[in-house]
């Protein structure tokens, strides 16, 4: 699978940005939950990201997904 690095880089930083500007609502069900889990997507995007920016040449894993 060929991947752009370009394009992977700027959906990865909309992604952030959409991840950042999320304003947790503490009074609903789950909240805590979600927030936690947008925090470790979060992460994530922002690792992906530093590791294209040193190997850009490293795509994503078999199934789309973490090479690793």
């Amino acid at each position: 699978m060929v991947v752009n690095v370009s394009e992977l880089t700027r959906e990865l930083e909309e992604l952030i940005a959409a991840l950042d500007r999320r304003v947790p609502r503490v009074e609903q069900a789950g909240e805590a939950a979600i927030a936690r889990d947008a925090a470790a997507l979060r992460k994530k995007a922002f690792d992906r990201l530093a590791e294209l920016a040193t190997n850009p040449a490293v795509g994503p894993g078999p199934d789309g997904g973490d090479p690793t």
